[in-house]
């Protein structure tokens, strides 16, 4: 692609902007928005993106900085779809859009003269295509549905307008992309061969997700969640909207008003699956109540503001922390919590998964030494409590793999290649395969502190 002169692109994007605007003030749907990556000139319709657009909010779109990407054309050996962008290191794009919402993206993928493989992942690290391999000259198209939003709350039926109360720095800076106007993807696996994105709004189901540490995106490796790997699991007629943070519990979703968030753009027959539990434990302790008593009250404010909302209410109980009796097997550090929420699951008539229970055999087949495998270990420390890729992808296996055997709704909109899952014969961590991100710390996550 020849780049567009500054003023071409300034011009392209106003119109773009002015239209989104139109449509918004109209009621209607904003137009779609579509890039055209690589050296050579723009398909018709399609904003040319060469390797050095550096993103910029006056701009609307662009890669993120520090991203070492590099435009091919290989007009020789195909002239009509000769270019697209690539790098030996993830790499981010990320553009602004008019609306928060749910968010089609299709992306084109392929290279005239080579093979290629790529993962793709989303906002803070959601993972939504595994992997997609290209053989020479073979172009691939994939689509899949992205929930943005920011902290704004309108006022809708009994819920005064506000915003959510962001943790500062770390909401407001490491996890900004969770929060801002814009959706941000990431590129990476063995040379990627990204050739054009497009974003179009879609109305589809929304599957809300509330939660701590082992549910929210964590915005760096090596940790990781539940959350961020149950995308992978989802078609792209539902979108999954992570309103987890670390170190919060019942108690605090409904202080800082993440509950009022979801409830406010929450529709009829969307879905919310809320765990919480690990930091539950020790604030009721520290303070008053318990989990037959607090936390159950607690979780039934959730479903009753569901409920109101015509929405489907999914209780989780919180999966164990790592740690072993002398025979092996999982000491039951959260035992109380997981009955307390089963408890109020049946009171309620609420669909119930217990991640608890599941947890258990899970980390037993791993072993004592092998289950560090599934936790994540900043400056070589096994944290017990927070998982890191393999450990969250094996998690989300065992909520997907419990939504379908309980014929839950929601399982109309699992993919179709999930072939079930058995937590007692995990995958094999030597040949798990979904690359690490860019961006790493040491720092634990807030809440629980493990045992």
């Amino acid at each position: 692609m020849f780049p567009l002169p500054p003023a071409s692109r300034r011009a392209a994007l106003f119109l773009w902007l002015s239209c989104a605007i139109t449509a918004i003030a109209s009621s209607a749907t904003p137009p779609p928005l579509r890039f055209d990556f690589g050296p050579g000139p723009a398909a018709a319709g399609f904003i040319a993106v060469p390797a050095d657009t550096v993103y910029s909010r006056e701009r609307g779109y662009g890669f993120e900085p520090g991203a070492t990407v590099r435009s091919v054309s290989r007009p020789g050996i195909d002239p009509q779809r000769p270019d697209f962008v690539t790098a030996d290191k993830p790499f981010h794009f990320t553009a602004r859009l008019p609306a928060e919402g749910n968010w089609r993206v299709t992306v084109t993928l392929g290279d005239p003269a080579d093979a290629s493989v790529t993962t793709i992942k989303a906002e803070l690290r959601r993972l939504m295509i595994e992997r997609i391999e290209t053989a020479p000259g073979e172009f691939k198209r994939v689509s899949f549905v992205v929930n943005t939003r920011t902290p704004q709350i309108p006022a809708t039926g009994a819920i005064a307008a506000g915003q959510v109360r962001l943790k500062a720095p770390r909401e407001t800076t490491d996890e900004a992309w969770a929060w801002d106007d814009a959706l941000t993807l990431e590129f990476s696996n063995r040379q990627p061969a990204v050739r054009t994105v497009e974003f179009e709004p879609i109305d589809v189901p929304t599957v809300f997700l509330l939660g701590d540490s082992t549910v929210c995106d964590q915005a760096k490796e090596p940790f990781n969640s539940w959350g961020q790997m149950f995308t992978r699991f989802s078609k792209p007629t539902v979108a999954i909207a992570n309103h987890g943070e670390s170190g919060e519990t019942y108690r605090d979703s409904i202080g800082r008003r993440r509950l009022d968030k979801v409830l406010s753009a929450m529709r009829p027959g969307d879905w919310l699956l809320m765990q919480f539990g690990h930091n539950d434990q020790k604030q009721i302790a520290a303070k008053s109540g318990g989990p037959f008593t607090t936390y159950k009250a607690e979780i039934r404010k959730h479903v009753e503001g569901v409920r109101s909302r015509g929405g489907v209410p999914v209780i989780l109980s919180p999966m164990e922390r790592r740690g072993f009796d002398e025979n092996g097997k999982v000491r039951g550090s959260l035992a109380d919590y997981a009955m307390a929420a089963k408890a109020v699951a049946a009171e309620l008539d609420v669909a119930f998964i217990d991640l608890n229970a599941l947890s258990k055999p899970l980390y037993e087949a791993l072993g004592v030494e092998g289950s560090a495998q599934a936790f994540a270990a900043p400056n070589g420390k096994v944290d017990n409590t927070h998982h890191n890729n393999f450990g969250s992808y094996q998690l989300a296996k065992c909520v997907v793999q419990a939504i379908r055997q309980q014929k839950l709704a929601l399982a109309a909109h699992l993919v179709d290649d999930f072939a079930g899952f058995d937590p007692a014969q995990p995958d094999n961590p030597a040949t798990f395969a979904v690359p690490a991100s860019g961006a790493f710390t040491n720092q634990r996550p807030l809440g629980d502190e493990g045992r």
